[in-house]
């Protein structure tokens, strides 16, 4: 972001203390707002961002009023910073660059380009703290069903046009393969139309994952509709927290101002939870009974409530949300619930058992699952079919331990048919073909429910589970 600041000496203040990224500021008359972008008068690259009173006030035997202090988060450059070091004010907040010729870039919040294709130029400049709410006029609920091609999200997890997907699951289930996924299906092979851009915000990922993110969205051919904006795991706390609210900046840009339909993509919303959990112990401030931040409700309204869809165009997000030692009770995991349309829990039992997707039906639910919305056949059929797999899941025990043999003729029937939903919901991604060797499968969310319809009427119970597995749509249903 360029710095074009008025150098006036009542927009200029000293450091008083500095406590690794939380520096204490004082200002000789002007006071900043919250928000306002600080930079160091000797060092542009030093910049600070005011985040609140301190709540004390300093006042010399010469003078007969108090200097307010403030409390401000190091951008960059903290290290460089010491007592008594000056600071301007740029009574701005931090921008990022806007405007189509981002689409197919990746950067960081400074504007930093991190794709060896020159500097990051954009039409003009936006802040990336909420100036104004969306009026409540302009809201456009959405009532489309998105078709993804992916069988068991389609089915019993299909997500809404400008609708708020999460993808819950611990380490090394799947998340960012499914995300990747996701995104591949819905900007390269979905409906168009209108022409799609997307926005993918990294927050906390690691140098090499994010690099093998690009490398996939280049294979994909996704990189054309996409701005990635980094927030790696190593940058501090406020630059990770701060890429999520300028990735959904520029979201909010192509909606409103392209007039696009916006795919948001973030990856992954526990780690913007945790980057505002260690400010808050970087700031002193007392802890919620869980050990979190007192604030993290109110920070995830406030980044979710952005994410809605209007007349101008709609926003949909797709959200990874990392599941710490697979415990979905975790607080910051619950804080995303009653924000999101559609849950999707990954499982590493299923995981383990070589179900791909690893996705837990029984766990996962959907508010879009109305007839009114996916249709009477698609709903009836998942009823049909959740009725199905419980009873399976109740089964499982019982087969376990007295083996399948003993259970009841309706019982062996159904038994039998819950092996071949769950191959049948089995699918090869395009995002891994180069490991797998396997082509990708796209199935129409139509083909999906006829042929769980024929499943469950035991039009395939001849045929074995195994031979349903990974074969996309089943010929001749």
């Amino acid at each position: 972001m360029p710095l074009t600041t008025p150098p006036t000496i009542t927009h200029t203040g000293r450091v008083i203390s500095i406590q690794r990224e939380v520096v204490e500021v004082e200002f000789a008359q002007t006071p900043p707002h919250i928000h306002d972008l600080l930079y160091a008068k000797d060092d542009e690259t030093i910049r600070l961002e005011v985040i609140r009173s301190s709540g004390e006030k300093s006042s010399g035997s010469s003078s007969s009023f108090s200097l307010p202090r403030f409390f401000c988060i190091a951008l960059s450059g903290h290290h460089k910073l010491f007592r008594g070091a000056e600071l301007i004010n740029t009574t701005r907040q931090l921008e990022i660059p806007v405007g189509p010729e981002l689409l197919g870039r990746t950067l960081d919040i400074f504007a930093n380009p991190h794709d060896n294709q020159g500097a990051i130029k954009g039409e003009s400049y936006r802040a990336i703290q909420p100036t104004q709410s969306i009026r409540y006029n302009s809201l456009q609920p959405g009532q489309e069903i998105l078709e993804t091609g992916i069988k068991v999200i389609d089915f019993f997890c299909p997500l809404l046009k400008g609708g708020k997907i999460g993808l819950f699951g611990g380490a090394g289930v799947g998340k960012t393969v499914l995300l990747s996924e996701l995104v591949h299906n819905i900007l390269v092979l979905g409906s168009k139309e209108k022409q799609p851009a997307a926005v993918y915000s990294a927050v906390g990922e690691r140098s090499r994952e994010a690099q093998e993110l690009r490398d996939g969205l280049i294979q994909t051919q996704t990189v054309p509709f996409i701005t990635l904006l980094l927030g790696q795991m190593g940058e501090n706390p406020a630059v990770r927290s701060r890429t999520a609210h300028a990735s959904v900046t520029l979201a909010e840009y192509y909606r409103d101002e392209l007039r696009k339909d916006v795919l948001f993509v973030m990856d992954n919303t526990y780690r913007f939870a945790q980057a505002g959990h260690e400010l808050s112990v970087l700031m002193r401030d007392i802890p919620s009974e869980d050990g979190y931040q007192p604030t993290l409700i109110s920070e995830m309204n406030t980044l979710h409530e952005r994410l809605g869809s209007t007349t101008d165009g709609s926003i949909t997000t797709v959200e990874a949300v990392f599941v710490p030692s697979d415990d979905i009770t975790d607080s910051a995991v619950r804080s995303v619930f009653p924000l999101l349309d559609t849950f999707v829990v990954l499982s590493r039992d299923a995981y383990q058992q070589g179900i791909l997707p690893a996705i837990d039906v029984l766990s996962s639910s959907s508010n879009t699952i109305d007839p009114a919305i996916v249709g009477l056949d698609h709903y009836h059929a998942y009823i049909q079919a959740k009725s199905l797999l419980e009873k399976a899941h109740q089964l499982e025990r019982v087969v376990s331990l007295i083996g399948f043999s003993e259970l009841g003729f309706e019982d062996q029937i159904s038994y039998n048919r819950s092996l071949r939903l769950i191959s049948y919901l089995t699918q090869n991604f395009y995002t891994t073909e180069e490991q797998t060797g396997h082509a990708g499968d796209y199935v129409p969310r139509d083909k999906t429910v006829t042929d769980i319809r024929d499943i469950l009427r035991g039009k395939h119970d001849d045929t074995k589970p195994e031979n349903l597995r990974m074969v996309g749509g089943i010929e001749g249903s």
